[in-house]
């Protein structure tokens, strides 16, 4: 592992439950993220693919998955070569609405890496804007 983190909090006009279904439930994810093919579960491995290509895109295991609060799981991307990262997403109740907060720590350091930090700095945004303009056009 390394220091070398992505920390985001965004704030959903969306309950607990209909924002852990976004993070765990195939077809939730297919909408704002990688699809996998069963939902994600404590102690499960986990591959996720591509909405349209169908390529594998991400791999990992779920390490914790407490419902409505809290998942964790391993990351790896091919440009990660044998890199294991670790994401977690943490919710919380706030007047409105969901907090959902990530932190995707163990990131390949240094300058060579630093495009990588950079494209899943960028991607996780983008990939926020999709979830937030979903759940919040069902809302």
């Amino acid at each position: 592992m390394t220091d070398n983190t992505l920390r985001k909090t965004i704030f959903l006009r969306a309950s607990k439950e209909q924002v852990w279904a976004y993070l765990t439930d195939p077809d939730k994810l297919g909408i704002w993220f990688h699809k996998p093919k069963t939902p994600l579960k404590q102690g499960e491995a986990y591959a996720m693919f591509g909405t349209e290509s169908g390529d594998k895109l991400m791999w990992g295991d779920v390490t914790r998955a407490t419902p409505h609060d809290a998942l964790e799981y391993t990351f790896t991307i091919t440009p990660m070569g044998d890199a294991v990262s670790t994401v977690k997403w943490t919710l919380d109740d706030v007047a409105g609405g969901t907090r959902l907060s990530l932190e995707h720590s163990g990131l390949p350091a240094g300058a060579d890496a630093f495009g990588l930090t950079l494209a899943l700095d960028r991607g996780w945004d983008d990939h926020f804007d999709r979830m937030r303009d979903s759940l919040h056009a069902a809302a």
